[in-house]
C-alpha cells in the first residue's frame, strides 16, 4: 500500500487519469495561436474555439460531479478519456486536413470547435470521479495527503503539456502532430483503467468535486470531501462573498485574456512562422506555469499573508508583468514579464479562494467552493475573445488594459475590503 492509503499502482493510475487531461489540454492551448495562422484562420475564431470548452465545462462539470457522488466512478473517469481521446483525434485529424490543403479554413474552424466541444462537455467527467474515488476509499490525514497530491498532477500537467508538444512537431503532421499523440497517451491510460483499476465498490459514500477548467499554470484545488448531504444556499449577492466574487471576476478576466494573446505575441513579436515560433511560446507558457506553482507551491506558505494581503501583492505584481510583457519585444523580455505576471497571479488566486472561504461559515463552504469555482471558470468565457479584440486594436493594448484593470483592483482592495477573518 502507498502512504496514501491506495496501493500504488492504483494511485498512479488515478494520478495518470488527471495528468494526460491537463496536460494535453494546455499542450493543445499552447498550439491553437500556430495552428490559427498556419491555417490562416482569423485571430478570433481560435480564441472562440478556446471559449466554447470552457463554456461546456463550466456548464458540463456539475452533473459530472453530482454523478461522481454514486457509484460508477470508475466508468466516469472512463467517459472523462472517451471525451478527451475524441477531442484530440477530432481536432488532429481536420488540422491535418487543413494542413495538407484538404478542406477550406471555415470548415476546419467549425469541425474544430466541435472537437473542443466534446472535451468540455465530456473530459471533464474524470476528476470528480478520480477525487470521489479517492475520498471513499481513504480516511482522515490520508485522504487529505492523497487528494492534495492528485490536485499535483493538474499543476504539474501545465508544465508538461507546452513543454513536450514541440517535441511532436514531426512529419507530415506538423502542428496536428501533439493533438494525435496525446490522443495516443490517452489511449494507453484508458487501456490501463480499463484492465488494472479494480470495479467500483467503494467502502463509504464521498462527493465528487467540480474542478476548474484546466488553464495554463491553473490548480485544481483539493477541498475537504463531505459525506453525503447537501450544501446550504448561498446568493451571489450575499455580502460576506461579494466582494471576494468581485475580486475573482475582475482578476480572472485579465488572466484569461492574457492567456488567449500570448502566443500571438510571441509569433508577431518574434516575426517567425508559426511552426518553428512554438518552442518559443512553449518556452513562456512553461515559464509562466512554474512560476504560478512557485508562488503556489513555495512562495505562499513561506510569506504566511492573509487573503487580502495575496490579492494586493498579487494584483500588484501582475498589473508589473502584464504591461511589461505587452511592451517587450524579444524573447528574454516577453518569457521574464509573463513570468512576473504568472508569479503575481499565482497570489491572488488563492488570496481569492482563501478569502472567499473564510467569509462564510463552516455549513456554508460547499456552497463557498461551488461558488469559487464558477468564478474561476466564468473568465474563461469572456476573457480570450475580449483580449484578442483589443489585440486586434493595438498589439500592446490588452497587456495595459489588463495592467490598469488590476492596479484598480488594488486600489479598490486597499480601500473598500477589510482583512479576512473565519466567520462566525
Amino acid at each position: 500500500m502507498s502512504g496514501y492509503g491506495l496501493s500504488k499502482e492504483r494511485f498512479a493510475l488515478l494520478f495518470a487519469v488527471m495528468l494526460v487531461a491537463a496536460s494535453g489540454n494546455t499542450a493543445m492551448q499552447s498550439l491553437m495561436p500556430s495552428i490559427g495562422r498556419e491555417l490562416g484562420i482569423p485571430d478570433l475564431w481560435v480564441a472562440i474555439a478556446f471559449s466554447l470548452s470552457a463554456v461546456l465545462w463550466v456548464v458540463a462539470a456539475p452533473h459530472w460531479a453530482r454523478r461522481a457522488d454514486r457509484r460508477g466512478r470508475r466508468a466516469l473517469m472512463r467517459l472523462g478519456l472517451y471525451g478527451f481521446i475524441g477531442s484530440m483525434l477530432i481536432c488532429g485529424i481536420i488540422v491535418t486536413a487543413g494542413l495538407i490543403g484538404l478542406v477550406p479554413p471555415m470548415i476546419v474552424f467549425v469541425i474544430f470547435s466541435l472537437g473542443r466541444a466534446v472535451y468540455g462537455t465530456w473530459g471533464c467527467a474524470s476528476p470528480p470521479a478520480v477525487q470521489a474515488y479517492i475520498a471513499a476509499r481513504t480516511e482522515g490525514e490520508q485522504r487529505t495527503n492523497a487528494l492534495s497530491a492528485i490536485a499535483s498532477s493538474f499543476g504539474l500537467g501545465t508544465i508538461i503539456g507546452p513543454a513536450i508538444a514541440p517535441l511532436f512537431i514531426v512529419g507530415p503532421l506538423g502542428l496536428a502532430g501533439p493533438l494525435i499523440i496525446f490522443a495516443l497517451i490517452g489511449a494507453l491510460v484508458l487501456a490501463a483503467l480499463v484492465l488494472r483499476l479494480p470495479d467500483d465498490t467503494p467502502k463509504q459514500e464521498a462527493r465528487g468535486r467540480v474542478v476548474d477548467y484546466p488553464s495554463i499554470g491553473g490548480m485544481t484545488r483539493p477541498p475537504p470531501q463531505e459525506n453525503g448531504g447537501e450544501p446550504l444556499r448561498l446568493r451571489w449577492t450575499d455580502p460576506r462573498i461579494l466582494p471576494w466574487n468581485i475580486v475573482g471576476v475582475i482578476g480572472g478576466h485579465g488572466y484569461a485574456a492574457l492567456l488567449g494573446v500570448i502566443g500571438f505575441l510571441v509569433i508577431d513579436r518574434l516575426s517567425l512562422p508559426p511552426e518553428e515560433a512554438q518552442r518559443s511560446i512553449a518556452i513562456v507558457l512553461m515559464a509562466g506555469a512554474v512560476a504560478t506553482l512557485l508562488a503556489q507551491w513555495w512562495l505562499i506558505p513561506q510569506l504566511h499573508l492573509n487573503p487580502r494581503a495575496l490579492v494586493l501583492w498579487g494584483s500588484a505584481i501582475a498589473a508589473t508583468g502584464a504591461a511589461l510583457t505587452g511592451i517587450s519585444t524579444g524573447i528574454y523580455g516577453i518569457t521574464m514579464s509573463f513570468a512576473l505576471a504568472s508569479l503575481g497571479f499565482g497570489l491572488y488566486r488563492p488570496g481569492f479562494t482563501s478569502g472567499a472561504s473564510l467569509s462564510v461559515g463552516a455549513e456554508e463552504q460547499n456552497a463557498a467552493a461551488g461558488m469559487v469555482t464558477s468564478v474561476n471558470g466564468i473568465p474563461y468565457i469572456v476573457g480570450p475573445p475580449l483580449g484578442v479584440a483589443l489585440y486586434a486594436i493595438w498589439m500592446p493594448l490588452p497587456f495595459l488594459i489588463t495592467g490598469a484593470l488590476l492596479l484598480g483592483l488594488v486600489l479598490w482592495v486597499k480601500f473598500s475590503l477589510p482583512p479576512s477573518t473565519p466567520a462566525a
